[in-house]
This record gives structure tokens, C-alpha cells and sequence, in this order.
């Protein structure tokens, strides 16, 4: 259902600097519909244990009765309602590095169930400080992710069960979502890991694939 202004949420969720304004407000002005046009902001997924996000234009018209609607000077700001809490405190600002763009700055991180969804609680609670942990970290590092970084893919570890030798991975950038991260995973990953570490018995993909730049399914 569409939201009104009366009813918009004036929560102010994101803080957007003088010059991060300065750069919307041109940018919505040249289009057609500009005066219909507000800067939706939101959480797209999770990649490398951090929140990546969506920047666009939208109709403010088209805002939902649990978004977040508020002024940001010459142009409005929807926050849609499932992002309002991983956004709240947030800075979208300019930065020069990588050619200059707008970057937003988040004190907020993923919580361990959100990055290894279906991972169990108590795997989880053992962290990734033993042993078999730090080992297949610095496989990773030293041997995977320099293997896969030229298709612009890594692979992180996010939980490990120490007792049992089942790894839990995500896999981000161009692996996230790719049609042949199975074949990756299996075939390279999982080899790799295996080869260096032998106490491995498992290794478990728990990527949202359903996100990223190809994705090959959706929920």
C-alpha cells in the first residue's frame, strides 16, 4: 500500500552529508520526474560479513506504510521498513577514493546469524580463534581467494565446527550468486582445504546466492 506524507515515519535514519546533498539534489533535478523522485536507501544483502547496499531513485509515492520518510533538504529520503534498523545511525557522504562517489558509513554490522544463516548456535559461539580455524583461514588466504580473485570472488570463513571438521564459507563478489559457484566450491574450494587440512570432513556453502551479481535463484 502506498504511504501518504501524512503518515510518512519522520525518523531520520541515514545522515547525508552537505555534499553528499548537494550531489543527489543534482542528480535527482535532471530527471524528467524529478519533483515525483526521492532517494531510496537501503540494505541489498551481505557480502564479505559486511552489509552491501542499494542506492536509486524511486517515487516517494511508493513508499510502504513501514518505510521510513523523511527531508534531507531539497529532496526526500525513504528508508524501506526491513533496513530502517541495519541503517539507523548510518552517514551516506562523499569519498574521493577509487574516483570519488558516495559511500555510506555504517555502524552497524551483520550478526553471525545473518551472515551463516542455518549455521547452529552453538557452532557459532565457538568463533574462529581454534585451531582448525585459523588453519583454514590462512588456506584461504594464501591459496583460495588469490585463485578466484581474477573472476573478482572470495571466499570467507564464517564458522567452523571444531569437533566434527565441517567448515562453513561465504562466498562473495563473483562467486556470489554465479551459476558455477557449486562447481567452485566443490571442485577448487573444498579441494584445497581439504588437501592442506585433513581434519576437514565437511565444508558447507552458506551464501546467499540469491543475491549478488548473477544470481541463479531467488527465494
Amino acid at each position: 500500500m502506498a504511504q501518504t506524507t501524512e503518515n510518512a515515519v519522520d525518523e531520520v535514519v541515514v545522515e547525508i552529508t552537505d555534499e553528499a546533498r548537494t550531489i543527489v539534489a543534482d542528480a535527482i533535478a535532471q530527471e524528467t520526474n524529478a519533483e515525483e523522485l526521492a532517494l531510496w536507501l537501503e540494505v541489498r544483502g551481505i557480502e564479505s560479513a559486511r552489509f552491501v547496499y542499494d542506492l536509486y531513485f524511486q517515487a516517494k509515492a511508493d513508499a510502504g506504510d513501514d518505510d521510513a520518510i523523511y527531508e534531507a533538504g531539497a529532496f526526500s529520503v525513504v528508508v524501506p521498513g526491513p533496513s530502517i534498523g541495519r541503517l539507523r545511525g548510518a552517514r551516506l557522504e562523499f569519498s574521493e577514493q577509487d574516483g570519488g562517489g558516495l559511500v555510506m558509513v555504517n555502524p552497524n554490522v551483520p550478526t553471525p546469524q545473518e551472515i551463516a544463516p542455518g549455521v547452529p548456535a552453538e557452532v557459532l559461539a565457538q568463533g574462529l580463534e581454534g585451531p582448525l580455524a585459523v588453519r583454514a583461514i590462512a588456506v584461504l588466504e594464501a591459496d583460495v581467494n588469490p585463485s578466484i580473485a581474477g573472476h573478482g570472488g572470495r571466499a570467507d570463513l564464517v564458522a567452523i565446527d571444531e569437533s566434527a571438521g565441517i567448515a562453513y564459507l561465504a562466498l562473495s563478489g563473483g562467486c556470489q550468486g554465479c551459476a558455477m559457484s557449486r562447481m567452485t566450491l566443490s571442485q577448487g574450494i573444498e579441494v584445497t582445504l581439504k588437501d592442506q587440512i585433513p581434519e576437514l570432513t565437511e565444508i558447507v556453502d552458506v551464501t546467499d546466492h540469491a543475491v549478488g551479481e548473477n544470481p541463479f535463484y531467488a527465494n
